[in-house]
């Protein structure tokens, strides 16, 4: 099949019209793209040379969503319901469903998966039109990358492609803020040697609120000291950083002066901390909740409230009465 046989398409990117090739051609014509952020994020190290076709086709070849998703899916319907993107023969988006066909090219049925589909860029596009054309797949549509990959995306626009953070949320419409954090998180993330995706949520919880400020003060090495815990797996889980450890720094005191001098584990600063009260979070919810029923706001909107919304809000008090009752007979004392 050659060119010939390819029909014309145009695809819109920043209010430009890019003319594109779509048609059938050998998959062992196409390679991998070493840039691909989940390609990045499992195989390059930082200062080190780009990971071989062999090795990428070895990363991706073993990924539950090849074998056990794209895989049965290419047999099923014969090829690929949504063609390859290609440049230069880089395959710039699809790099799984590429890898699906090497595998199948593996198989008895092998001459069935030769030709592989694809829309193929013009040779001359830009490498800012490819990583905004990315950035519209996985960020802004509905392929979206996992945020460690959409940070490591976003990470080599800004550093090493020199666009702003400004620039970025004109192209893709995310936040400027968002942009700044994630960005952000992953620097901290390569300065530290972190290159487990698994792990950003962690940095992401240490790094993306001010809660952690009054800590920082005081222990000038709290972000170090609590990225080494997380490294040798003291804390276990990211959510123990969004729920646990600022339960440590809130009561702080002897707590977190015994978590940072190592007296206290984890665990035990974190025990401390909700013998003290600062983790209690059923009487902070419950407390949260009496105030907003005191709220003079809520009397004023209950006033102009439809009866049929009257109906239902004094179903709710009446259930939250009745639970409140036996709640109070399990706590007071006997007799």
């Amino acid at each position: 099949m050659g060119v010939a046989d390819f029909q014309r398409d145009t695809i819109t990117l920043r209010k430009r019209e890019i003319t594109v090739q779509t048609g059938f051609m050998p998959h062992t014509r196409l390679g991998f793209y070493p840039e691909n952020p989940r390609i990045y994020s499992a195989l390059w190290k930082h200062g080190d040379s780009e990971p071989s076709q062999e090795e990428i086709f070895q990363q991706l070849s073993k990924t539950e969503h090849v074998r056990e998703t794209l895989i049965p899916s290419i047999r099923s319907n014969g090829g690929l319901l949504e063609p390859v993107l290609v440049r230069s023969g880089v395959v710039l988006e699809g790099n799984n469903r590429l890898a699906a066909y090497r595998v199948l090219a593996l198989a008895p049925d092998r001459d069935l998966w030769k030709l592989i589909r694809v829309r193929i860029l013009p040779d001359d596009i830009s490498d800012t039109d490819v990583f905004s054309l990315l950035g519209e797949y996985h960020i802004v549509g509905k392929k979206s990358w996992q945020p460690y990959e959409q940070a490591g995306y976003l990470f080599r626009r800004f550093k090493t492609h020199g666009v702003s953070d400004d620039q970025l949320h004109q192209e893709l419409g995310v936040s400027k803020q968002k942009v700044a954090h994630l960005v952000r998180v992953y620097q901290y993330m390569v300065d530290h040697g972190e290159r487990d995706p698994a792990k950003w949520s962690y940095y992401d919880e240490l790094l993306k609120a001010r809660k952690f400020d009054n800590a920082r003060k005081l222990y000038p090495q709290f972000d170090e000291f609590v990225t080494q815990k997380i490294k040798d797996g003291e804390i276990q889980r990211a959510v123990d950083v969004r729920e646990l450890l600022p339960e440590i720094t809130r009561v702080g005191g002897n707590t977190l002066k015994k978590f940072m001098n190592e007296a206290y584990t984890f665990d035990e600063a974190a025990r401390d901390a909700r013998l003290r009260g600062s983790g209690n979070h059923n009487i902070k919810r419950m407390s949260e909740f009496r105030k907003w029923l005191a709220e003079q706001d809520l009397e004023d909107e209950l006033a102009e409230a439809s009866a049929e919304e009257l109906k239902t809000i004094k179903y709710e008090l009446e259930r939250i009465q009745n639970r409140s009752s036996k709640l109070l007979k399990k706590i007071s004392p006997a007799g």
